[in-house]
């Protein structure tokens, strides 16, 4: 039965004709893809669930796709989004094995959460990965493609009949031994436990079972079994699609522009008031903060994330003021002058901000956040001209830009030698005498094994604590030899090695 009647039927027919097609295709392709999904799956557990994001997750994720690609075709990839993110996902899974930073690691595993299943599902949908509302699209369609084709496991597994001839006990004989492993590995421990004699005679069985691991080595067997039907019902779905209806276009709600014209002419009242103070401090100097009671080291290091908080939401505040309204009259012409004087308020916002936080790394050396801080108000920036120029141009799709700029801007990031560069501005500023202190802790602990390369730079014979104003403790040369043999013990282990960890390595 075609896929388009299937459509047409009640969902217990369509599912019926459904698991008579799959178990005709279970003698080959779909018993084929069953075994790949379980190596897949016990490559996933293996790799990330024993380790974290590390290598062991950017193997898993190139198999991924090519596990996709195997199963879909050439023609899962037709579409330039989809080659685009597909791209950008590779990218942030090599990134793992790249680098060495923690903070990029499970950031890059969000990143990768959210838009696996945007790409995987892309054929699913009606919507595309830009648009908000994709979103809550996709989570409904992975929710169904994980649970609702558990039976297409079953089914592909289970043996074929045919007429004459006897059935095959193949999946009996699989389930009595996964039985029968699973039965002695509990019982065994038992009865070891339960007689000393029992217990001596299995001595050097148990010393040869610990050598092995026997036991991490069934519980990811386990944990890939308990994952397979789930990962092969997501796959089943995507080559066997129901497609979603379109939704119907719903008028969205349109409010008088009046009442965002009065609450943004409030606002940018307010901010043209704080822009006057904040150019008295900006160009006043340390002299007139001093007279008001105020230190510029004090000034410096204050309030600039709280702009970079308020940019964000004066850009949500504009967002809303421009879908919201109803597009007409006087009122809609000032709600835009309004929004555009708000987009422009807010750059001048973050320019302060900036210029604040440039003061404070003056005085104080970058760190890993301050770099970040840098980058976000980088791309605040950019959102905030794309606000302002919907503001100008209200057909303008603000999220068809912001979205894959917001995806660019991450992937550039960490292209970026954040770790190496904070390390090489702090100890540069120590050595020409611009601070009488090192975060050498802070540095070699903290950060990536990307710093250590300069902190060697500093004498190793002093404590490293000595460089923080204390002067106790291990040396810095055994500090940095204790971090190259964590970077060599990570290098051991495939799911472990990261290149950063390599080269920090080869230098011991």
């Amino acid at each position: 039965m075609s896929e388009e009647k299937n459509a047409l039927l009640p969902e217990g027919p369509a599912k019926h004709a459904q698991k008579r097609e799959l178990v005709g295709e279970s003698t080959g392709r779909c018993r084929l893809f069953l075994a790949l999904t379980f190596g897949f799956c016990l490559l996933l557990v293996d790799g990330f669930c024993w380790h974290g994001p590390c290598a062991g997750l950017t193997a898993a994720v190139f198999a991924w796709y090519a596990l996709v690609l195997a199963w879909m075709g050439p023609k899962f990839f037709e579409k330039r989004s989809g080659r685009a993110l597909l791209a950008a996902n590779l990218f942030l899974a090599a990134a793992m094995a790249l680098g060495s930073n923690w903070y990029f690691r499970y950031w890059n595993l969000l990143a990768l959460a959210a838009l696996i299943p945007v790409h995987t599902l892309a054929g699913l949908g009606s919507r595309p990965w830009w648009d908000p509302r994709m979103l809550a699209e996709r989570g409904k369609l992975l929710f169904q493609g994980l649970f609702g084709n558990l039976w297409a496991c079953f089914a592909a597994a289970a043996p074929e009949k045919r007429s004459g001839e006897k059935p095959r006990r193949t999946m009996a004989v699989v389930l009595g031994l996964c039985g029968a492993v699973a039965l002695v590995s509990f019982l065994l421990p038992v009865l070891v436990s339960a007689d000393a004699l029992f217990a001596a005679s299995l001595e050097g069985l148990n010393a040869y079972i610990r050598m092995l691991r026997f036991g991490d080595v069934l519980q990811r067997l386990f944990w890939a079994l308990v994952f397979t039907p789930f990962v092969f019902s997501l796959l089943y779905a995507m080559a066997h699609p129901r497609l979603l209806c379109p939704p119907e276009e719903k008028k969205g709600l349109q409010a008088d522009a009046l009442g965002f014209v009065l609450a943004l002419a409030a606002v940018d009242g307010l901010y043209l008031i704080f822009l006057a103070v904040q150019s008295a401090g900006l160009f006043g100097g340390p002299e007139y903060l001093e007279s008001r009671g105020i230190s510029y080291a004090e000034w410096a290091r204050s309030g600039f994330f709280q702009m970079v908080g308020v940019t964000a939401v004066n850009l949500s505040l504009t967002l809303a003021a421009l879908s919201l309204s109803r597009r007409e009259g006087a009122a809609w012409r000032a709600l835009r002058r309004l929004c555009a004087a708000l987009a422009g308020e807010s750059l001048v916002l973050l320019a302060s901000a900036a210029w604040r936080m440039t003061l404070y790394v003056g005085a104080y050396g970058l760190s890993f956040k301050r770099c970040m801080t840098y980058w976000g108000m980088g791309m605040m920036a950019l959102f905030l001209l794309a606000g302002l120029w919907k503001a100008v141009k209200p057909d303008f799709r603000f999220c068809r830009l912001a979205f894959p700029l917001a995806l660019a801007g991450w992937l550039a990031i960490n292209c970026v030698p954040l770790d190496y560069l904070v390390a090489k501005n702090q100890v540069d500023r120590y050595l020409g005498g611009e601070s009488p202190v090192v975060s050498v802790s802070y540095l070699a602990n903290s950060l990536s094994f990307d710093t250590l390369s300069q902190l060697e730079r500093l004498d190793g014979e002093k404590p490293a604590s000595w460089y923080e104003g204390y002067g106790t403790g291990e040396t810095l040369a055994e500090l940095l030899a204790r971090r190259r043999g964590s970077a060599a013990y990570q290098c051991r282990n495939w799911r472990t090695w990261s290149l950063s960890a390599c080269l920090a390595a080869g230098r011991s």
